[in-house]
């Protein structure tokens, strides 16, 4: 019997569980793969929502846990936290002495993981590599997929972009995003949101029934120091349009802090009576929040991506996502409440969009199981110029 490939999965947020869940599913599932879980940085902080209560009540029992988020979330903090993930990576890869390592994304957690693997001759596999964006992100994906040994991304225009950038042909793939798999399985069963997760977290109690926006807005690295005026316009443009709102708690990035206390002190002073405030809630459940709501505000790629492909109307504030492939449900503004504000009227009362595919067709998870089982996970030697 074939002795199983094991694959070590690094989860670090939020989002990137939501990136990866049904490729998880998929290598833990196939018969000649091994899953080998770690989880780390936010996704193990309360304050960021305990993303691993969320993973481990859908069925993954993590291998290991790494705390690596320095407090402070600023600029130095954040190069720290990088730091500590690339030691703290190095002890669990030795232990665990994984096949491969899959990195995901763009974040200081994903090039942690990627540059541990890469020292340790350890293969690295980078979901979503090749993708354009605003802010740091970019270089830092890009970063990961100089590092990595093969590239699995969400559509053609990653995978040229990477071809571009020199990366072997033959190690670049076209699997689509995982996320995408679970957006396309909620609109598909037609279930109903789970209310007792839209309850939890504090603020104003309103009827789902009536409509109601979703607000994701996270710090831009580059712009770290304007994180608190960013988000006042924000919240005075969602004060003045007066509509029920949800608004999800920002990622751990330099700028957070500010960005959180804005919020704070906006709540503070009881200026908020039409917005919820949640730290998080399981993907699917989320997906079927956002496929009901009349419009996703702010600069969270879920505007971009999983709103495309379920038509949801996307204001986009800011620089954040500059460069993404984009779908016809989006519109850009800046950071000026009267613009945001405008722009929300437009969207919602546009209405939803036709669906666009951009990131992939719903069946991502089981393509990268796939790839993993069957390419070969050697390290690139190759010296290009």
């Amino acid at each position: 019997m074939a002795k199983k490939r094991k694959i070590c999965a690094v989860v670090t947020a939020r989002p990137s569980y939501a990136r990866i869940k049904t490729a998880l599913a998929a290598i833990r599932d196939h018969p000649d793969l091994e899953l080998q879980l770690v989880v780390a940085a936010s996704a193990l902080l309360d304050r960021y929502g305990s993303t691993i209560d969320t993973i481990r009540a859908e069925g993954f029992e993590p291998d290991a846990e790494v705390y690596m988020v320095v407090e402070g979330e600023n600029l130095v903090t954040s190069v720290k936290s990088t730091g500590m993930g690339i030691v703290e990576f190095a002890s669990i890869f030795d232990r665990l002495k994984p096949d491969a390592v899959l990195s995901v994304a763009d974040r200081y957690e994903t090039i942690a993981t990627a540059i541990a693997g890469s020292y340790m001759n350890i293969p690295v596999v980078h979901v979503q590599g090749g993708e354009v964006s605003g802010s740091i992100d970019e270089k830092v994906r890009h970063a990961v997929s100089k590092l990595a040994d093969l590239h699995l991304v969400s559509n053609a225009g990653a995978a040229e972009r990477l071809r571009r950038m020199g990366e072997r042909p033959d190690s670049i793939h076209v699997t689509g995003c995982p996320s995408i798999d679970l957006a396309a399985a909620v609109a598909n069963d037609g279930g109903q949101p789970d209310v007792s997760f839209m309850h939890k977290g504090v603020g104003a109690e309103f009827d789902p029934q009536d409509g109601y926006l979703i607000v994701m807005q996270h710090p831009v690295t580059y712009e770290w120091e304007s994180a608190l005026q960013q988000v006042t316009e924000t919240l005075e443009a969602i004060i003045e349009y007066g509509f029920p709102t949800y608004w999800f708690w920002p990622n751990v990035d330099a700028g957070a802090d500010a960005l959180s206390r804005g919020i704070r002190k906006f709540r503070e002073k009881s200026r908020l009576p039409n917005v919820h405030f949640l730290k998080n809630m399981p993907p699917e459940e989320f997906l079927r929040v956002l496929i009901r709501s009349r419009c996703i505000v702010g600069n969270s790629s879920v505007g971009v991506r999983e709103s495309a492909f379920l038509g949801v109307p996307s204001v986009n504030i800011g620089t954040r996502q500059r460069g993404r492939d984009r779908g016809r449900n989006l519109v850009d503004v800046g950071h000026e409440r009267g613009a945001i504000r405008d722009a929300i009227s437009r969207q919602v009362d546009q209405g939803h969009y036709e669906p666009d595919h951009i990131y992939g067709d719903g069946g991502a998870g089981a393509r990268i199981a796939d790839r993993l089982a069957t390419e070969p996970l050697t390290i690139d030697k190759r010296i290009s110029y």
